[in-house]
């Protein structure tokens, strides 16, 4: 069953209304049919098990079979300060953190950062955002994570103080350990995670960090590539919460 995300003013009772990018998406290349089921979510909770009851010019209407609380999402949030990388290696970035759980991503300009997207930044924000929505589809999230504008990293405080909890992946640091930092803060409930692009932050930029409050953390003695240190650690933190 194919899934969609709405906006809740597409939903007028038992019925809701799809135009735009997603109905040239279900009747161009899915192909969809009257009496079709389609998964919806409403992006604040809810999902919805449809049928495609009429299709229009521009405009399809989905009438309400069921509905049920998302139980998709993780009880933390955990969001991403990803230092950009070369290539394509953020769309990977992207993708996969969106599927482990993330609930937003922000793109954060480091003293190593080599790639210039200031001229098309807006543009590789939407890119970037699609390849979040398409990710949250595949994964059947209940929500699509924000891939939210890019940042310099001395400008980060402010968004920092937003989570319980920080953590710095450092190749410097040899003491503390996920686990260990986890243990010590067991009542975090909003975390966030900062990652250097290739060549990993600078020692000026992690003693900044740390003076916002945010702890190094070693990730064992192998050196993981930027486009894994992120996705590793999401992952250790769905487990460490979930399992």
């Amino acid at each position: 069953m194919h899934k969609f995300f709405i906006d809740p003013s597409q939903k007028d009772g038992v019925i809701i209304h799809i135009s735009g990018e997603d109905y040239l998406h279900m009747t161009k290349s899915l192909r969809m049919k009257i009496g079709e089921k389609v998964e919806v979510s409403d992006c604040k909770g809810m999902e919805y098990i449809t049928k495609i009851t009429k299709i229009d010019k521009d405009n399809i209407l989905l009438e309400i079979i069921e509905e049920r609380e998302n139980d998709t999402e993780t009880f933390i949030e955990i969001s991403l300060y990803q230092g950009i990388p070369k290539g394509s290696k953020m769309d990977l970035i992207i993708q996969k953190s969106v599927e482990l759980g993330v609930k937003n991503i922000i793109p954060v300009n480091t003293h190593r950062t080599i790639v210039e997207i200031d001229k098309k930044e807006n543009k590789k924000i939407q890119r970037w955002q699609k390849i979040s929505e398409e990710a949250a589809k595949q994964s059947k999230r209940g929500v699509i994570p924000q891939i939210m504008p890019l940042m310099k990293i001395k400008d980060i405080k402010n968004e920092l103080i937003k989570n319980d909890l920080n953590l710095i992946a450092y190749e410097g640091e040899v003491d503390i350990s996920l686990k260990q930092a986890l243990l010590s803060n067991d009542k975090a409930k909003r975390i966030g995670i900062v990652i250097g692009p290739e060549g990993g932050l600078e020692e000026e930029e992690v003693e900044y960090l740390k003076s916002l409050g945010a702890i190094p953390i070693s990730l064992g003695t192998r050196i993981l590539r930027t486009e894994t240190a992120g996705i590793s650690i999401i992952a250790m933190l769905t487990y460490h919460y979930e399992m």
